[in-house]
């Protein structure tokens, strides 16, 4: 370029228009919400009315209508831009520094020693041996044989009893299916397999059957088959439908 369009040019103003303007926090972040008043509604808009108004009025969400273009107004306030949402909880530990330099262990609650559960099993069968069948009966036995069931077995009947540790749980996933050989016909080869192998085999069990003697018929086994010829009598007709 020539040197006439340059010597206008400065070029530490030229660094300045294009350092980034900075900005407020109150200029990036919007200003707080707050319901529509009287004061704001100006004439032509939709929450515009007639006769006494109140600031009441556009706090309700069944009143307030939505302006053109805005979304509706729900008619809450809300805190400025120094208010923090969530729930603050108060660190009762000291933090990471005291969780670096000491470490609370909680001491284990002195346990208290808990009733044995009494062993109604036991109770029924020896009533029952006793001839007491009655629920009165059933009650005093109770009273006079009182049977715990010991910390042993109540700690084996609770403990749930030992898996393996790669034990899967669960239903086990139904196998896909094979469209592959759906689509090749493999299960009606297979059936036609079966088929064959199956007349095969009978057919060599009737191969080594042994042929017995011939066998020669009696006057019994004859007679026995024979069946007399039945004479078939014609059928009775009237006597002019004769001819």
């Amino acid at each position: 370029m020539p040197e006439g369009r340059n010597a206008g040019l400065d070029p530490t103003r030229w660094r300045k228009q294009q350092q980034p303007v900075r900005r407020t926090v109150s200029q990036v972040c919007p200003p707080p919400r707050r319901p529509l008043t009287v004061a704001d509604i100006r004439p032509g808009m939709e929450n515009e009315r007639l006769g006494v108004v109140r600031d009441s009025m556009f706090q309700n969400p069944l009143i307030v209508k939505a302006e053109l273009g805005k979304p509706r107004e729900r008619s809450y306030s809300l805190p400025g831009i120094n208010f923090n949402y969530g729930l603050y909880i108060r660190g009762l530990d000291g933090g990471v520094p005291e969780a670096i330099g000491r470490w609370n262990v909680f001491k284990q609650q002195p346990t208290c020693p808990h009733e044995l559960t009494r062993n109604y099993i036991a109770m029924n069968r020896g009533a029952v041996k006793a001839g007491l069948v009655t629920a009165q009966e059933n009650l005093l036995y109770r009273q006079l044989n009182d049977i715990r069931i010991s910390d042993q077995d109540d700690r084996r009947l609770k403990e749930p009893p030992p898996l393996p540790p790669n034990m899967t749980f669960g239903i086990q996933a139904r196998p896909s299916t094979p469209f592959f050989d759906l689509l090749q016909h493999r299960y009606l080869q297979l059936w036609v397999q079966e088929q064959k192998a199956t007349q095969k085999a009978i057919k060599l069990e009737k191969k080594q059957k042994v042929v017995l003697g011939k066998l020669y018929e009696t006057r019994s086994s004859q007679l026995r088959k024979y069946k007399p010829p039945v004479k078939l009598d014609t059928l009775w007709h009237m006597p002019h439908f004769q001819k």
